[in-house]
């Protein structure tokens, strides 16, 4: 039977100093913005949307979310920039070069590429539609190619790459294997960026590292990217889909697809708990929070189970 002594004691100081440091250095109360875009066919109270699967991936790994709104002043995205832990921005279907969505995008990307190069730390990452953002935003250039991508899940090429790679440093050798063998990530898109075009495009090859490949049968695409030099992390791929997401039968529910869901959660809160920003009262963080507002069913009639209208 374990007994505590006083000579123990010194040791115990120590090791709960210990922990204070560790904790004083990490956020355990990260929030993290979520990007809304526009609704394809508004309606009064209905402009803007998100999807509540992100909500629901970010929530899961213990973050909390912020819906980031569309057409808002510079001011205001500033104000929450440095309120904010993180922006995730999401799959969808509006333009990437002329959108509200495009627009707060580019705003916030900027903002991160600012605080990091000043060690203020601010994780970026795009899904689907966020990562084709992503590479407009760091080239300037839309370089997408029409693949054959609409509703499939793959397995993952991965590159030699992946091995040093932050995001999936953290993954059970286990489910890398089903990653790199099963069709565990589901693709929703018509737009890629060819393997060949990024090898050819100086502005992306600096700035982000492919860590795995997808083909259609005709185009070798990339699907997943972590930026060298900034936390800014891209999936053409939906990882938020096989835990939340259940009206398309293409999305594998599989225990390894679960697993794929929450380790890509848990890999982006924890760079998000990397973050210091923070409100500036308990009031206007209570306010900003996503538990303001309530989904809505839409399963019946759309690819999302819940949508929060805006």
């Amino acid at each position: 039977m374990f007994t505590f002594t006083k000579m123990m004691l010194p040791f115990c100081i120590f090791l709960s100093c210990l922990s204070l440091y560790s904790s004083a250095r990490r956020n355990d109360r990260p929030i993290i913005g979520v990007l809304a875009q526009e609704v394809y066919s508004p309606k009064p109270n209905q402009t803007a949307y998100i999807a509540a699967s992100y909500v629901k991936f970010l929530e899961s790994a213990g973050a909390r979310v912020v819906p980031v709104m569309i057409n808002q002043t510079l001011e205001e995205y500033k104000t929450l920039f440095n309120s904010i832990n993180g922006i995730l921005f999401p799959g969808g279907g509006v333009s990437i070069t002329s959108s509200g969505y495009e627009r707060a995008a580019k705003i916030f990307y900027e903002l991160a590429i600012e605080a990091n190069k000043r060690g203020d730390y601010f994780p970026v990452w795009g899904t689907c539609l966020g990562f084709e953002q992503l590479t407009y935003l760091t080239s300037s250039s839309t370089l997408l190619a029409y693949t054959n991508t609409s509703g499939v899940s793959l397995p993952l090429n991965f590159t030699d790459d992946t091995k040093d790679s932050r995001m999936f440093r953290g993954f059970p050798a286990e489910l890398m294997e089903d990653l790199a063998s099963q069709p565990l990530t589901e693709n929703s898109h018509k737009w890629s960026l060819g393997l060949l075009t990024y090898n050819t495009n100086e502005q992306l090859k600096k700035f982000y590292k492919v860590l795995s490949t997808n083909t259609d049968g005709e185009t070798e695409f990339v699907s997943t990217v972590e930026a060298y030099d900034y936390p800014i992390y891209g999936t053409q791929w939906h990882p938020e889909k096989n835990a939340f997401e259940w009206t398309r039968p293409y999305i594998s529910h599989s225990p390894s697809a679960v697993k794929t869901t929450f380790y890509m959660a848990e890999f982006f809160v924890s760079e998000a708990r990397k973050s210091f920003h923070r409100f500036e009262s308990e009031e206007g963080e209570s306010k900003a929070l996503i538990y303001n507002y309530s989904p809505v069913y839409t399963g019946h009639k759309s690819g999302f189970e819940q949508i929060y209208f805006f």
